[in-house]
């Protein structure tokens, strides 16, 4: 009986070593493909990674104001814009904390003053364009080419129709004349917009005369300041004051609302000599290319493409903002509003005499 077991056992075995040598050879036929699959496909997942471009913007502005221009761009060419909106001031913390390590390819906000203070913190980084020195004019862009306007605002007066003649108009100064004591409605100092034109009153005529010119507005207002030039703009409707000094395309949303408002545009300092004919205050909308940016050249191509016909006609419908070319050919929206003479001071001003701004806001009681 013993030789029978041990038969036994050497055939026990060896259909155990047949049975393992068959399941081997089944795992290696099940795992091959996984093998050829991953050498065959890695290869054509890094092409189309190369292929599909696409970009990250960190933007102030409101997303039914840039994102028709987002997708026009990626479906001229094929690059997809990711964005995060939010304000000025908590997008520049979030680049500054970022780093290197940001994943923003552009910021694109408002205000000249917001660029400035963009560029100052390192965030933004030069750029070389023959497309936006062509389109661009100087002083709607950074000396050192860390971001360029895209769009221009216009910071004008509006004013009654049934209680005052546009002759009687003349400059943002002559607002502060007695003439118009109890008349004036402003927007409060505390927008970046009025801190703006203050701070390019500055460069044009000293801190001296432009704290003159701001404390006689002060003296002549009907109200306390308005927290939006909406605002403004009612209360010179309803007959609360005759005139105020607001942005152009908040005029033109609240015509569009109610065109029988008694509103209408005037452009100041237009004529005469010195200060008188340095002409309509302007801002901007602008894009700078980020340090961080891993594509930088396609972050630099939307920002050409933005300075071109197409968006900036885009911009004119959507907001009512000026082109900064002069090539583009104005809606007839904004042509019907007239041409003007705008101010021809570099609007990095804006950022560069904005402390300086707030200080003599203060210090008249501009609230």
């Amino acid at each position: 009986m013993k030789p029978a077991i041990n038969t036994l056992e050497v055939v026990v075995r060896s259909l155990c070593a047949t049975v393992m040598a068959v399941l081997l050879m089944a795992c290696g036929e099940q795992s091959a493909p996984e093998s050829e699959q991953t050498t065959e496909t890695q290869p054509a997942v890094e092409a189309q990674s190369a292929e599909s471009k696409e970009l990250v913007v960190y933007s102030a502005r409101n997303e039914h104001l840039i994102k028709p221009l987002f997708d026009r761009f990626t479906e001229q060419t094929g690059i997809n814009i990711n964005f995060i909106t939010d304000k000025e001031g908590p997008l520049l913390t979030r680049l500054k904390a970022e780093g290197e390590n940001s994943p923003a390819d552009l910021l694109i906000t408002v205000d000249a003053g917001n660029l400035w203070h963009a560029a100052q913190e390192g965030v933004l980084a030069a750029t070389e364009s023959e497309v936006l020195e062509a389109r661009v004019p100087a002083h709607l862009q950074d000396e050192e080419n860390r971001w360029y306007a895209v769009s221009i605002r216009a910071r004008t007066m509006i004013y009654n129709t049934d209680k005052v003649n546009a002759e009687e108009l003349s400059t943002y100064e002559a607002l502060a004349g007695e003439d118009w004591n109890g008349r004036l409605c402003l927007r409060t100092s505390k927008k970046v917009y009025n801190q703006s034109l203050v701070a390019t009153m500055i460069a044009s005529m000293g801190e001296q005369e432009a704290e003159q010119i701001v404390s006689g507005w002060v003296g002549n207002l009907a109200s306390d300041p308005f927290s939006n030039d909406t605002k403004v703009m009612e209360a010179i409707a309803a007959g609360q004051c005759d005139v105020g000094i607001v942005n152009t395309y908040y005029y033109g949303r609240l015509m569009k609302q109610n065109p029988e408002l008694p509103l209408a545009i005037f452009w100041p300092n237009q004529e005469g000599g010195g200060f008188d004919q340095r002409g309509v205050h302007i801002n901007v909308s602008g894009a700078g290319v980020t340090s961080a940016s891993k594509n930088k050249a396609e972050a630099l191509q939307f920002i050409e493409w933005m300075a071109g016909n197409e968006a900036q006609t885009i911009m004119m419908e959507l907001n009512q903002e000026y082109p900064v070319s002069a090539e583009t050919t104005l809606t007839e929206e904004l042509a019907a509003w007239g041409r003007f003479k705008a101010d021809s001071i570099n609007v990095a001003k804006a950022g560069e005499l904005q402390a300086d701004a707030v200080k003599l806001m203060d210090r008249v009681g501009y609230k």
